[in-house]
Formats: structure tokens, C-alpha cells, sequence
């Protein structure tokens, strides 16, 4: 469960960045970890289907662990207000949990035949949001819903 402390009255004007040209970021890299009862199914399908590299293996030895490098992450804070109004425009119903991947790919219909071909299941088939990205929403072999969305040009 994610707690947030919420600071009242909420501070006028543009929110200010955190850090500066010359401090360390709060928070250097995103790691999002899923637990699976079937590594190798799951692994080949986040590898194979959206053509990722592993950036780290880690020993068998305490159990079986990959890394893979999924670029640039941000963190999604959403209330239900705003998943509902996603998940309408994506999907046309409120179907996400309290997680969804958000991933940005350079060509929407390739990263789409790979997903398909290596187990994931068709949510909803692609949608021009409001905001110009073309979106579309998968599950992925466990069920974990997964939107992957190009940029229009």
C-alpha cells in the first residue's frame, strides 16, 4: 500500500523541482518488481515481446531474478477519479488495479505484433487520446495491465 503525506493548505503557484543543476536527484532510478510463479513465461515475454535486454541476471542460487532496462521512468500518482477517466478513454470501462504500466514505444503496431505473439492478451485495441498519444491496453501473462502508447507526430 502506498502511504502520502498530504500538506495542508497545498502551496500557490508552479510546483519547484526538488533539486538543481548541481544537486543529486531524490531519486536516481525506478525499479517496478513483479513476482511470478512462472519466471521463464513471464521473463521471455517482457524480453521477447517488447525486445528488451537483460541489463543484470542475477544468480539462481536465492532464486531466479532479471533486470531489464526500460529507459527513462517516471512514477504515476493517480486518484480514482483520474484511473477511471484513463481507463474510459483507453478501454471504455473502469477495468485497471492499483497498478498499470505505462510504456512508451517508438512503433505502436510492431511493439503490438511482438506482445501478441509472445502471450499477451488484447484489453482493448488502440485509441487516439485527447492529450495526441495513440494508446492501447494489454494484459500481460499474469495480469498485470500494461498500456503501451506512441507519441503522434
Amino acid at each position: 500500500m502506498l502511504y502520502l503525506d498530504i500538506i495542508h493548505p497545498p502551496a500557490k503557484g508552479p510546483v519547484q523541482p526538488m533539486t538543481t543543476k548541481t544537486s543529486k536527484p531524490p531519486v536516481i532510478e525506478l525499479r517496478v518488481a513483479i513476482t511470478t510463479g512462472d519466471f521463464e513465461r513471464l521473463a521471455s515475454f517482457y524480453r521477447v515481446g517488447l525486445g528488451l535486454e537483460p541489463a543484470q541476471v542475477w544468480p539462481e542460487d536465492q532464486g531466479r531474478a532479471l533486470v531489464l532496462d526500460l529507459g527513462r521512468a517516471t512514477l504515476e500518482i493517480f486518484d480514482e477519479k483520474q484511473a477511471e477517466t484513463v481507463d474510459q478513454l483507453e478501454v471504455g470501462r473502469s477495468i485497471s488495479g492499483a497498478v498499470r504500466l505505462a510504456l512508451q514505444v517508438p512503433d505502436l503496431d510492431a511493439a503490438m505484433e511482438r506482445l501478441l505473439a509472445h502471450g499477451a492478451s488484447l484489453v482493448h485495441p488502440p485509441v487516439d487520446t485527447p492529450w495526441g498519444d495513440r494508446n492501447v491496453r494489454f494484459q500481460d501473462p499474469d495480469g498485470m495491465q500494461i498500456t503501451l502508447y506512441q507519441a503522434q507526430e
